[in-house]
């Protein structure tokens, strides 16, 4: 004999207990999920607005006379600055720039001060600390002397 099972809920559409925590469960995963792949990924940089920044150095040491520095701004395509160096003959060399739009990089070059040449005065005097002596001696370490004693091979005649 067979039996049959009758089930109560033939055609409903009413959602169990357990689908509707998977469902919430799903839900709430999502939610909670960054919004960014870890590892401090970020978006790229856009770079539709203008560039503006302005910086400036310097370097002055007395004990080498090391003088120079740096100096330059920019708004969009408006930038502008300077740089100087101190020379070595004791003038001062200053470059002005600007560069507006297209216009290209236009400088102004000035210099301050007289330059001041010295004397040439050698520092350096060198004394030959070598002396070479030769790595051969003239004199032989021996004295040859013949194993045998030449005869003539022939007679000379007597004169008459």
């Amino acid at each position: 004999m067979g039996v049959a099972m009758c089930s109560s809920r033939s055609n409903e559409t009413t959602p169990t207990f357990l689908e509707l925590s998977v469902v919430l469960g799903l839900a709430a995963a999502s939610l909670a999920a960054p919004s960014q792949p870890p590892y401090g990924y970020s978006p790229p940089p856009s770079y539709q607005s203008p560039a503006q920044y302005n910086f400036d150095w310097v370097v002055k040491d007395d004990y080498s006379t090391n003088d120079y520095g740096h100096q330059e701004s920019r708004d969009g395509y408006n930038t502008q600055g300077s740089y100087y160096v101190q020379l070595p003959d004791g003038r001062l060399q200053k470059v002005t720039y600007h560069v507006d739009g297209d216009s290209g990089y236009v400088a102004e070059v000035t210099y301050e001060g007289q330059a001041h040449y010295q004397a040439h005065q050698p520092s350096y005097h060198p004394t030959p600390a070598y002396q070479p002596t030769p790595s051969y001696h003239t004199t032989p370490s021996y004295h040859p002397t013949p194993s045998y004693r030449p005869t003539p091979s022939y007679r000379p005649r007597p004169h008459h």
